[in-house]
């Protein structure tokens, strides 16, 4: 079951109007004054050191937020293969195609991040009001940073059910190059490879349980294909075989190739 979140409040009154909006879209939350007074293990979206978090009372994992400038990312940018990236050759950058990429499954936006970085346009959706929160507030401070501005400015947020959102794009007869899955898997309690940041993420969305829906719709909106990034040893979603695999050390892509590029 997914916990409830908890909106910490800001003595700023930008960043507390900001907080105001998000709670409007946040079912069920409250704001508070006082982490200390909360239960432990509830999740706390505030601001720290400037950027937006997601926390757990008394946990022991490190705040959750988005950040593109420094950390994983940056490096990643910098140091992470560019174009020789299994993530670069499933999307078909490999091939000399800057696809105009749909990732529907934005989570985080690291995926998304490593493609905007090479050049690709892309449409990330996000359905948890919380996590795309943390995701328009690492683009906002990205757009911000002078390295990596025009990056960010190739990251376009949608703030919708996956599904929904990919039937609004059928419906307008919008089309994508590429449609770019990553759905979670169910939270096993058991599981010690779940790092812990993932612990409080999948606590917060309880994984993906209509994952196997999307593939239909995401096959109807790609003109060239779909990637479905999957761990390395999981079933294929939907039980649909793709065209061809390309398999890494702990996860894989599953291509569902539709014609070749142009």
């Amino acid at each position: 079951m997914a916990r409830s979140v908890v909106v910490q409040n800001h003595q700023d009154p930008v960043k507390q109007a900001y907080l105001d909006t998000l709670l409007q879209a946040m079912d069920g939350a409250c704001l508070i004054s006082d982490a200390d007074s909360c239960p432990e293990g509830t999740l706390i979206l505030g601001f720290e050191d400037e950027r937006l978090s997601l926390k757990r009372v008394s946990g022991k994992e490190k705040p959750i937020s988005v950040d593109f400038v420094g950390g994983k990312a940056g490096h990643r940018r910098k140091y992470g293969g560019g174009k020789g990236q299994d993530i670069a050759k499933a999307v078909g950058l490999n091939k000399g195609a800057k696809p105009r990429v749909l990732d529907a499954t934005g989570g985080l936006g690291r995926d998304a991040f490593v493609l905007a970085s090479l050049g690709c346009q892309v449409t990330v959706i996000e359905r948890s009001p919380v996590i795309a929160a943390l995701l328009e507030d690492g683009i906002r401070r990205a757009m911000e940073d002078p390295e990596i501005s025009e990056i960010a400015t190739r990251m376009q947020l949608i703030k919708n059910d996956s599904r929904r959102a990919m039937e609004s794009e059928l419906a307008s007869g919008e089309q994508f190059d590429v449609v770019y899955l990553d759905p979670m898997f169910p939270h096993k309690e058991k599981s010690a490879e779940v790092k812990k940041e993932m612990k409080v993420f999948q606590d917060l969305l309880s994984g993906d349980p209509d994952a196997d829906e999307l593939l239909a719709p995401a096959l109807q909106l790609a003109r060239f294909r779909v990637v479905v990034k999957r761990p390395r040893l999981s079933p294929e979603l939907g039980n649909v075989a793709p065209t061809y695999k390309l398999e890494g050390k702990a996860c894989r892509y599953d291509i569902h190739a539709l014609k070749a590029f142009e």
